[in-house]
């Protein structure tokens, strides 16, 4: 059992550290737009490369922030039932639904994975003035989704141990950090 709960621990980290670092791309695009602003309205002047780069990061910050905010509850949620079912309750609904998450995971993780492979081996360019790479940030999609499977598994461990044991998932995620 405490090898699972070193397990848990070592997903919600990684998730943990990837979403603090991406905290910090939100001030590279805001310092990127801003300039990008600057150089076109007072300058006259914009850049061929400020938007691409923009929206390249944001699309890097959005699929790999997904386990990170699986890992916060910060998904939209329909809570007009669920709020009102008990611990065991939601753990049942919450194992139920983790079909319908593992298959989109799955097929993100496999269809992104093949379209990131098809454009590493093809060192695929954006076509555009700048034409900068867009492999790397292509690859980033199967790492996405495998950080949000990480993710809604662990969530998964935790609601069968809320199923078997009847103590809500905060309980146990504490009892995770007093053994590590």
């Amino acid at each position: 059992m405490k090898f699972l709960h070193v397990l848990l621990h070592a997903i919600d980290q990684v998730n943990e550290w990837t979403g603090r670092i991406l905290a910090l791309s939100i001030f590279a695009m805001f310092l990127l737009v801003l300039s990008e602003v600057i150089r076109r309205y007072f300058f006259n002047a914009p850049t061929v490369w400020g938007t691409e780069a923009t929206q390249l990061i944001f699309g890097a910050y959005v699929i790999l922030s997904g386990g990170h905010i699986l890992k916060s509850n910060g998904h939209v949620n329909v809570d007009i039932l669920y709020s009102r079912l008990s611990t065991r309750s939601k753990a049942v609904l919450d194992i139920i639904t983790y079909v319908v998450f593992l298959l989109f995971c799955g097929m993100l993780f496999i269809y992104g994975g093949q379209l990131a492979w098809e454009s590493l081996v093809t060192w695929e360019r954006s076509q555009s003035a700048w034409n900068p790479p867009v492999y790397p940030f292509k690859l980033m999609i199967p790492l996405g989704a495998l950080l949000l499977i990480l993710q809604g598994t662990a969530k998964l461990i935790r609601d069968i141990l809320v199923l078997v044991t009847g103590e809500s998932s905060d309980r146990h995620a504490s009892k995770e950090r007093e053994t590590l």
